[in-house]
């Protein structure tokens, strides 16, 4: 098994459908084919550093970082574990599907790095600081209320805000660390309603502020939603933090939509945002800005180009995604970057130390479905397509047992191995109607299977496919073709998910042998 060939970093770009990128003479829009969305930036020296968007995964709050806005690496996260709570860690019924952390604010000052967050589970607003953001430690702090699609800033007088809201925007003054609210600060109104350069008819109130002081002058950014429209970029701008402001649509073309400005070494200027792009979750767009009498002129005569006067992809993916062998050497981390726990995981039940190059996934309790699986191991799908494989030892597992290999999402599939009456079956379940319907089972006479799953996002198709394989050489399409939908409650692209869990007696383990993108 571990001598099948492992796919290098360039072979996955290419099957991921970026091999014209690697040699294109610019940058090509999505920057990042898979669901990055939220997206905060800051630029220190010629560095560029960005957080995003997880929800209930943990670790939670990636970060990311490039020195041409293009190719980007992963760094690390801003925490491991959010709070100790049932529904964050999976627990006793309860689940934070499509909660846990939101929208982030990047900012660096005076050599300290401050990532803050908020959260609908705990209704609490977070602040994470570090000196070093790509090695840490980050020094958490939090307080009440929870600030809703805030954004931290340091203005130049030394004092610290953070603008918030939805419809209404508001600002509230924070202490000289950030770590919490000055008294009788919060809820100061700034812009009654910041929706209203989109018009009288919206949906999605002014959300997503990012705040900029740009020549004495404050820029915030937001994003509303007009009925049978699309999501509008508007921007306010000011002389003072309190205002009064002055507003305008920036951006309509396509839905791309929330993010602020970046500017280059050099003094170039560019819009960071992402676009709702099916199954495979909200994507990164950038586009290149001007400004005109004060304000900044977003995209090309309105639209956001496809190509970018910006150095191109060189196809490397940085642990956005990552093959793992599950093989460890001194000094290497646990779990790569790309990897988060479906919610926060319990350690002991998870291990790469009891069977050296395996992860063995072990039952702790009895589960009533694939969504309160604990300990399921996760990475985003990527686009246009690709294809993830993966084999599963099931020589350990208990009656009642189900494990194996999943695109997951509110409305899932999964191929793997179900034991029943102390008889493996080989299955493909999808959830349908809101239930999960058993899509294919033929009996498993042999003790390992190869387990593959392909992502088809082009044109929005947002079909996936399921395969196994009895050698890892010859593959067998197996059950259903699954319609995968992008859904709210979940609010969060298709993953790729290793799970297993009892529905009969706890104790039981699955291993599986490697996770390769192929």
């Amino acid at each position: 098994m571990k001598s099948l060939l492992l796919l290098t970093a360039f072979t996955l770009a290419y099957l991921s459908g970026y091999a014209q990128s690697k040699t294109a003479d610019k940058a090509v829009n999505p920057i990042i084919y898979a669901d990055v969305p939220d997206l905060a930036m800051i630029r220190v020296g010629d560095t560029y550093y960005m957080s995003s968007t997880t929800t209930h995964m943990a670790p939670g709050v990636p970060i990311m970082k490039s020195t041409d806005l293009v190719n980007w690496q992963m760094v690390g996260y801003a925490y491991d574990v959010l709070d100790d709570m049932d529904a964050l860690n999976l627990d006793n019924g309860k689940s934070a599907y499509g909660s846990g952390s939101w929208a982030s604010s990047l900012r660096y000052h005076e050599g300290i790095f401050y990532l803050t967050t908020f959260c609908g589970t705990t209704h609490k607003t977070y602040v994470y600081t570090t000196k070093d953001i790509e090695r840490g430690p980050w020094k958490k702090a939090s307080f009440t209320p929870m600030l809703h699609d805030h954004s931290l800033f340091f203005d130049d007088d030394g004092k610290v805000y953070m603008v918030y809201g939805s419809g209404k925007i508001m600002l509230a003054e924070l202490n000289s660390d950030a770590a919490g609210i000055k008294p009788a600060t919060a809820g100061k109104v700034i812009i009654e309603n910041a929706s209203a350069p989109a018009g009288p008819n919206i949906g999605l109130p002014a959300e997503g502020s990012q705040l900029f002081k740009i020549d004495g002058w404050y820029y915030l950014f937001n994003i509303c939603w007009p009925k049978g429209g699309m999501r509008t970029v508007t921007v306010h701008r000011a002389n003072k933090i309190t205002g009064p402001y002055e507003g305008r649509v920036a951006l309509q073309d396509r839905g791309i939509a929330q993010g602020g400005l970046i500017s280059t070494p050099d003094g170039k200027w560019y819009t960071y945002l992402f676009r709702d792009f099916g199954a495979v979750g909200r994507v990164p767009y950038w586009a290149p800005v001007h400004w005109e009498d004060g304000w900044p002129v977003l995209g090309i005569n309105g639209v956001v180009p496809d190509s970018l006067d910006l150095p191109a992809s060189n196809g490397m993916m940085g642990e956005i995604v990552a093959s793992d062998e599950f093989n460890r050497k001194k000094g290497d981390r646990v779990l790569p970057y790309a990897w988060q726990w479906n919610h926060q995981p319990a350690n002991h039940l998870w291990s790469l130390q009891q069977r050296p190059g395996y992860l063995r996934l072990t039952t702790g309790r009895v589960d009533t479905s694939l969504f309160l699986a604990r300990n399921m191991l996760t990475q985003r799908t990527y686009g246009p397509q690709c294809s993830g494989i993966t084999a599963l030892d099931v020589t350990h597992m208990k009656d009642g047992d189900c494990a194996g290999l999943t695109l997951f999402q509110q409305e899932y599939g999964w191929i793997g191995v179900k034991v029943e009456k102390n008889v493996r079956y080989l299955v493909m379940v999808s959830y349908v109607s809101g239930r999960p319907v058993e899509q294919g089972r033929i009996p498993l006479q042999q003790k390992t299977v190869y387990l593959k799953a392909d992502c088809d996002f082009r044109n929005l198709t947002d079909k996936g496919y399921f395969y196994y394989s009895l050698d890892g050489q010859s593959w067998v399409q197996f059950g259903t073709v699954l319609q995968m939908k992008y859904t709210l409650p979940h609010f969060i692209g298709y993953r790729y998910g290793l799970f297993n869990y009892a529905t009969t007696t706890a104790g039981g383990y699955a291993d599986f042998d490697f996770f390769r993108w192929q």
